[in-house]
């Protein structure tokens, strides 16, 4: 896709590139677990005031919860769309690859009808059975092999004859054939080739031209600016959309991924606000009558997560995960990255549009250029976070991992469940813990090793809201691993995960809460206390910068020990604090965004608390600290 259209194939860039572009409003954000799982069914009791002028609360699991609620996504349909995260196949992680033969003929040369029946067959074939049902057709569709394009003589995108010498219908016929769904691409905006100099007509709509579409200054809009942007001031414009869209329809297409889709795609500013191509989008498709999911794409800006929900099932929430290099994908270029990247969008999803984090190439081996603990861990981020789970890979050369990987019942479950999406409960640093509370009153609970090297990983039943006794079942491994007190540890290889069902069989742990904004706190530099609508008690300490700490004072515990303490915060971007007691030096721990400055979540850190009175400090350093809310101390250690 290196043409005047498409300078940059959907957006990729070097890794060192794309770190530097990366929009830190989309970056990592951590949290507690979703209210709903309540540990050993028991409910939060309140407790008398401490001497610090603090709530003591006996805590249990439900009340670990995030303090943001999981915000409403578009409602499904009758249809039913979305009302999970889709499964399937698409066709642009191997045609944007150099591996050997994939594309023979020019870059991106791999899309042909032939090439799709044959993904199709092997789709229903091998993967059917365990939901993927969806064959999506990326870009290059109406564009020849030196990328020239074709274009009805309504300004409509239409089949090249040599990749697709049927037509597209007869390829969506193909495929529902074999109890499939059919998948589409357009980039947003009138592609500039379809313009044809003002003069083109719009279908069904005898006075109206494409110059009566566009502004007339012809400015150019989404993610390569290969197209341009609609005046939806102009009646005409809608006119445009719904002939696609019925297009579409006619065909026989179920799915349209929208790509370049702004703001967001690294461009910002009114031409790449794409909010209102999105919306004609959702009203032509409904016009239709045919249901037609609608996919965005890529790296949306989080601050119009509402008009993604509102109008689209879907929403990319990161760049590319292929490496545009002589593999599928690599770990450095941007697999690695979401673990960042996804945290902040947790609270956006639900039935009827999810986040999306791109294809999963983990069934091919050698071509997906990954090791085997990584393509573990890879399809286990998807899962936790119930992103879309569609493969990019060969489905007809499935090594035998890689097809128990994408087979997996019990990890595909937890993919397709009612739990809300999962979330770090420590700071993500190298070794990280997420997890998530279903509605049988157990949890989902993922490690992590991001490391270079093998690293042992530790989840506390504490950072859950127990304590006690588990039963921890191992769902890639499909067994049972007993009976386990108060943490489980696992020696992870580098880049390396265990994916853990996680059962409840002791108590709900009892906590004391330390509100940050209490009087007898100790606040120097900047800190400062500020309202905050969803912090307990309606405020926080913010302002924590070069210097500045926080001193919560008059932490109170029986005996001396290792204690698991929750910490609320607020941060509209990722931000690192030094969390220390007493006297003693503390680490410098990176907090994830929590999505926007209006919204709290948690992590737990492990302190060092002597038996009587500490003080539990969090300092700023040279940079910029969170938002701290309060923090909750277990009772004992």
């Amino acid at each position: 896709m290196r043409s005047p259209s498409y300078p940059t194939p959907h957006g990729a860039h070097t890794p060192s590139v794309r770190r530097a572009m990366r929009t830190v409003a989309v970056l990592a954000t951590a949290a507690a677990l979703a209210a709903a799982a309540p540990a050993a069914g028991a409910a939060a009791q309140a407790g008398a005031a401490s001497p610090a002028g603090t709530t003591a609360s006996a805590t249990t699991a439900a009340a670990t919860a995030s303090a943001a609620p999981v915000r409403a996504a578009s409602t499904p349909g009758a249809s039913g769309i979305a009302a999970k995260p889709y499964m399937g196949w698409s066709s642009w992680s191997m045609q944007s690859s150099k591996y050997p033969g994939l594309n023979p003929d020019g870059d991106y040369s791999y899309l042909t009808e032939a090439n799709v029946l044959k993904q199709t067959d092997a789709l229903a074939a091998k993967l059917k059975p365990y939901g993927y049902d969806y064959v999506n057709i990326d870009a290059g569709w109406w564009r020849d092999n030196t990328w020239k394009p074709e274009f009805d003589q309504y300004a409509r995108q239409t089949p090249d004859p040599v990749r697709f010498p049927h037509g597209m219908a007869s390829v969506a016929d193909h495929i529902h054939a074999k109890g499939l769904k059919a998948g589409i691409y357009l980039p947003v905006g009138l592609e500039k080739e379809g313009y044809a100099d003002g003069k083109a007509p719009i279908w069904h709509a005898p006075d109206c031209t494409t110059a009566d579409i566009v502004y007339p200054d012809l400015r150019t809009t989404n993610g390569w600016d290969s197209a341009y942007k609609l005046d939806f001031s102009r009646p005409c414009a809608q006119k445009y959309i719904d002939s696609q869209a019925q297009m579409f329809a006619d065909w026989g297409y179920d799915f349209l991924k929208l790509d370049g889709v702004g703001p967001g795609s690294f461009k910002t500013g009114d031409n790449y606000d794409n909010v209102p191509d999105v919306a004609a989008w959702h009203q032509a498709i409904a016009a239709t009558g045919r249901p037609i999911h609608l996919e965005l794409s890529w790296s949306l800006d989080i601050g119009h997560a509402a008009d993604w929900q509102k109008y689209s099932n879907g929403w990319r929430i990161d760049t590319d995960v292929e490496c545009y290099c002589d593999t599928l994908v690599s770990w450095e270029n941007s697999v690695n990255d979401r673990w960042n990247d996804a945290p902040a969008w947790s609270h956006e999803a639900g039935p009827g549009g999810w986040n999306d984090l791109d294809a999963i190439d983990v069934g091919n081996g050698d071509m997906d250029g990954l090791t085997k603990a990584e393509r573990q861990s890879y399809l286990t981020l998807w899962a936790i976070n119930k992103s879309p789970l569609f493969t990019g890979d060969d489905i007809t050369r499935l090594d035998d991992y890689g097809l128990s990987l994408l087979t997996n019942r019990d990890v595909i479950a937890v993919d397709q469940s009612d739990a809300p999406v999962a979330r770090p409960v420590t700071p993500v640093g190298d070794q990280q813990v997420w997890a998530t509370g279903n509605s049988d009153g157990s949890y989902t609970v993922a490690l992590f090793n991001l490391g270079s090297a093998p690293a042992s990983v530790t989840a506390h039943w504490a950072s859950l809201g127990f304590t006690g006794n588990a039963a921890v079942r191992d769902l890639w491994n499909k067994e049972s691993l007993g009976t386990h007190k108060d943490q489980i540890t696992e020696a992870l290889p580098a880049h390396g995960s265990r994916l853990f069902t996680v059962r409840p069989g002791g108590s709900p742990l009892a906590t004391t809460t330390y509100e940050a904004e209490a009087p007898d706190n100790t606040l120097t530099g900047n800190a400062s206390v500020a309202t905050c609508d969803a912090c307990s008690g309606g405020k926080k300490v913010g302002n924590l910068y070069v210097g500045s700490k926080l001193g919560i004072n008059d932490v109170r515990v029986k005996k001396a020990g290792i204690y698991t303490v929750r910490v609320s915060y607020v941060s509209g971007d990722p931000r690192s604090v030094t969390v220390y007691s007493n006297s003693g030096n503390g680490t410098s721990l990176p907090f994830p965004a929590t999505g926007d400055w209006g919204t709290a979540d948690t992590v737990s850190v492990q302190l060092a608390l002597k038996a009587g009175t500490n003080t539990i400090t969090f300092d700023s350093g040279d940079g910029y600290a969170p938002d701290i809310d309060k923090i909750d101390v277990p009772r004992s250690a």
